[in-house]
């Protein structure tokens, strides 16, 4: 992969995107409500897999909630997976649900 990956959100189809020289190559799902995001499923086309993608998109769209200052809720198992490797997004989730996590 020459170029590098570019995420962006696109709140009217409701999802977060990566590109990679123009192409989409995958997105991550969420459910908006005033001050908290659902992020409910993140895919990477096949044609991209085992690039990283996955893990660009998550710390992208959780960086850019960060900087949002919403609560995120991972019902998406690769994002829960995420913060759970990663524990310094864990400040995003609402405590009552960090247990599950």
């Amino acid at each position: 992969m020459s170029e590098q990956p570019q995420v962006q959100d696109h709140p009217e189809r409701n999802r977060f995107e990566i590109t990679v020289g123009g192409e989409l190559a995958g997105f991550a799902d969420y459910r908006r409500t005033p001050g908290h995001v659902d992020l409910v499923h993140t895919e990477i086309d096949p044609a991209h897999q085992g690039a990283g993608l996955a893990g660009t998109l998550a710390k992208s769209a959780l960086d850019a909630l960060r900087a949002e200052g919403v609560q995120v809720t991972p019902s998406c198992s690769y994002i829960a997976g995420y913060i759970r490797k990663h524990p310094d997004y864990l400040d995003l989730v609402p405590e009552s649900a960090r247990a599950a996590l």
